[in-house]
């Protein structure tokens, strides 16, 4: 196997361990060898930029024609082809921000009044904001890692910090988080699809209509829009489809701020009688169940932590995206990740306070059934749908990515560019994903469980661990502030993770979970 050349090539070249403090991964095998084994202090130079700083005629010539792999895994026969990083990116600073913003946001936002419902207002805020600062510094290890050792590849940097098993443990969590997210979105296309097309055609019980069926509905949206998209070479050219996903979400969010001055408080039902609504807005009293808590705790709080924390994973698509950016450099990569979590924390506090504001403790999981039950024909909240059934459903390619990435370098490590693969590889993704959500339990569930356990280990675990691991000690000494704060955090992580899967599990236990049954 691939995996056992490098550790080969280390036994014999004893000089450039010394060189090279953590081992080889695939990418340095290629350069090594032309290297003089003392090329310690040219290799952290012309490592991190080494998009720019290798010569430009090799790049214009192999560009064209690079191989997949490659962009994770020299091919270990031939020495004189080109390294990961020699990529040339062609993706601007703003399609950039596009796709990772596309990334961040996804069907969580969804959840997001809910876990508010859960937390309280202030509670709230602070869990968000220590989530989003949480995160830039997590991308901040990742784009550093990645900048040592020249490597733009998640799977790859955990190769290089602990081998294949590294190298393994990275696919499978990218796997797992991103199918996971993958399923979510699906899922609101199967159950809000049907429920838009039924008030669009005022129909009030459905008489067993095929395009009625969200199962029939999924599957079609996933054939005739997310596999196209799914099937580009390139993760920049969706950055025009991610541009328009987040404009719906901007959509979205402008329609739950106007709706909360719309709405009266408390509520009814539209089942119920429409004079009650006005008997409502004429009382002068304030009804108790119109005020806002600021803190709350109940046993719902448990999922709000892995929801949030669901909320700004896009780890896993960083490094894709970086390789493509023009004239990438770590602080402009940085950039694009602050640009792209400022804009959806904003966009998320917005979201969940204003649908928490109109709606108060009878927030439902999922924020739209809850502007359904007042009135189902309200046609700015159909529009709304529609805008977040695009959304959701652009977002889905661009999630897709990684997993296609991480399964090349799991299964298939050192074959080149090959379309049938590329294409059977996302066909399999997707029908398996398809299957989970027709037999698909509750949203919250899908949130909460992936939520809790490979969210943190792709926000907090891996790149502290990683950056301990890559980082030469004659750099960064193991006491040193930056690696003793990276071990901070990755011990964050673990207690992230066993606080939240316990919560879940105790939730589950009790069976006052809403996860556990079905709407």
């Amino acid at each position: 196997m691939s995996e056992d050349k490098p550790a080969d090539s280390v036994e014999t070249a004893p000089a450039e361990v010394n060189a090279i403090p953590n081992g080889k991964g695939h990418e340095e095998e290629s350069t090594a060898s032309a290297k003089t084994p003392s090329a310690e202090a040219g290799e952290k130079e012309t490592v991190p930029n080494s998009a720019q700083n290798d010569s430009p005629h090799r790049t214009e010539n192999t560009e064209a024609n690079l191989p997949e792999s490659q962009e994770f895994l020299s091919a270990m026969d031939d020495k004189k082809n080109p390294r990961f990083t020699d990529f040339e990116g062609k993706t601007s600073f703003g399609m950039s921000v596009f796709n990772l913003g596309n990334a961040i946001m996804g069907s969580g936002i969804l959840g997001l009044a809910y876990a508010m419902a859960n937390t309280g207002v202030v509670l709230f805020l602070v869990l968000l904001t220590v989530v989003a600062v949480l995160s830039s510094y997590s991308i901040h290890l990742l784009l550093k890692s990645s900048g040592i050792v020249g490597i733009r590849a998640y799977e790859q940097l955990g190769y290089r910090a602990f081998g294949t098993p590294g190298k393994m443990a990275a696919g499978i969590a990218i796997t797992l988080q991103n199918i996971g997210a993958m399923s979510s979105y699906l899922y609101i296309v199967k159950y809000e699809f049907p429920l838009v097309i039924q008030a669009f055609l005022m129909v009030d019980i459905p008489a067993g209509e095929w395009y009625l069926n969200g199962n029939y509905l999924v599957i079609i949206v996933s054939i005739a829009v997310i596999l196209p998209l799914a099937l580009m070479k390139q993760l920049g050219y969706l950055g025009y489809t991610s541009g328009f996903s987040l404009s719906c979400m901007v959509f979205f969010l402008i329609s739950v701020i106007y709706k909360k001055f719309n709405t009266p408080c408390p509520f009814v039902d539209f089942s119920f009688n429409s004079t009650a609504i006005a008997l409502n807005v004429s009382g002068g009293e304030l009804d108790p169940a119109c005020i806002p808590k600021m803190a709350n705790l109940n046993s719902q709080t448990a999922y709000t932590i892995p929801i949030l924390a669901f909320a700004f994973v896009c780890h896993p698509e960083v490094l894709p995206i970086y390789t493509e950016l023009r004239n990438p450099t770590k602080k402009k990569m940085q950039h694009v990740a602050n640009i792209s979590i400022a804009v959806m924390y904003s966009m998320y506090f917005l979201a969940a306070l204003f649908g928490y504001l109109t709606f108060y403790g009878e927030v439902e999981p999922e924020l739209l059934h809850t502007y359904s039950r007042i009135d189902p024909y309200d046609t700015l909240i159909l529009c709304v749908r529609v805008a977040v059934l695009i959304a959701v459903t652009l977002t889905v390619p661009i999630v897709l990515f990684p997993v296609r990435r991480a399964i090349q370098q799991m299964v298939f490590p050192n074959k080149t560019f090959n379309w049938p693969r590329h294409i059977a590889i996302a066909a399999v993704l997707l029908t398996f994903i398809n299957l989970l959500v027709i037999f698909a339990p509750n949203i919250l569930g899908i949130f909460g469980v992936i939520g809790a356990t490979s969210a943190p280990c792709l926000i907090f675990i891996f790149p502290a661990v990683f950056y301990i691991r890559i980082v030469p000690e004659e750099d960064e000494p193991m006491r040193s502030f930056p690696k003793v704060l990276a071990a901070c955090f990755a011990g964050i992580g673990f207690l992230f993770m066993i606080m939240s899967v316990s919560f879940i599990i105790i939730d589950w236990t009790s069976g006052s979970s809403q996860a556990s049954s079905g709407h």
